[in-house]
């Protein structure tokens, strides 16, 4: 029975359409409202960083989660994916790092399915079902 359950390509699949799929939906919403890239861009400059590097966030919400989506490059995806939430985390939530939420998990619960995710790709790879299996 376990034998039969055994599916290494479906198993990457799932983990690129989840990881891919849920950060592209907050790359739309950032698009969808120019404001949220503002407060992004002013969180970059606060930091002495160029505020053209809120761009990044596009590349990490957007182009990377529909390399993902595709199997194109996953591995690539995977990196960028992981370095637009290091950034996030790094920039809006160093202060709840070491913080439970009110439910009693991780207070950067969402953030670290995405990076750790993320990383799974880097290192999995796109598997059998992607538009170029690597």
């Amino acid at each position: 029975m376990l034998h039969a359950l055994h599916n290494e390509a479906l198993g990457k699949l799932i983990l690129r359409l989840s990881v891919g799929g849920l950060v592209l939906l907050h790359g739309i919403a950032k698009l969808l409202n120019p404001d949220s890239l503002n407060w992004i861009g002013d969180q970059v400059a606060s930091h002495g960083l160029p505020e053209f590097l809120v761009y990044g966030v596009l590349v990490g919400e957007i182009v990377a989660p529909v390399m993902a989506l595709l199997g194109w490059q996953s591995r690539v995806a995977g990196l960028l994916i992981a370095a637009n939430m290091v950034v996030a985390i790094i920039l809006v939530h160093t202060d709840e790092l070491f913080t439970l939420g009110n439910s009693g998990g991780w207070a950067l619960e969402l953030q670290g399915m995405f990076l750790f995710g993320a990383l799974a790709m880097v290192f999995l790879g796109s598997g059998r079902m992607a538009i170029r299996p690597d």
